[in-house]
């Protein structure tokens, strides 16, 4: 689970129950991380309001700073901060698994065959 997780709002006042909301559905963001890469991570949540009228739309902007200098980060502009959060979610899971691909590629798997025959 990512531990440093800090919620921050942008004329937009952060509850109690949003917090924990947020840091519930990021930090198990951590399974698709790296292994060496979990423990150092740190996300950056802003929530801001947007539109003509408070109240009307928010926009919840992610950042996670990963070892190594990489910053993967998401936004999107929602009615209902929660499900802004589980959009924000979606898209920076999509780009971890990328990111993680970058980091550490498949390996080759061999057939049967080639376990058992020895190389010169």
């Amino acid at each position: 689970m990512i531990e440093k997780i800090e919620v921050t709002g942008n004329g937009y006042k952060v509850e109690e129950s949003f917090k924990k909301y947020t840091e519930k559905r990021l930090g198990k963001l951590d399974r698709y991380l790296p292994r060496g890469f979990k423990k150092d991570v740190v996300a950056k949540v802003i929530v801001s309001e947007i539109g003509k009228n408070k109240g009307e739309k928010y926009e919840i902007s992610v950042a996670m700073d990963i070892p190594g200098g990489k910053v993967i980060a998401a936004k999107d502009e929602c009615s209902n901060v929660f499900a802004g959060v589980d959009l924000v979610e979606a898209k920076l899971t999509g780009q971890i698994r990328r990111y993680k691909l970058e980091v550490q590629p498949h390996r080759q798997k061999r057939s049967l065959k080639d376990l058992f025959i020895k190389r010169k």
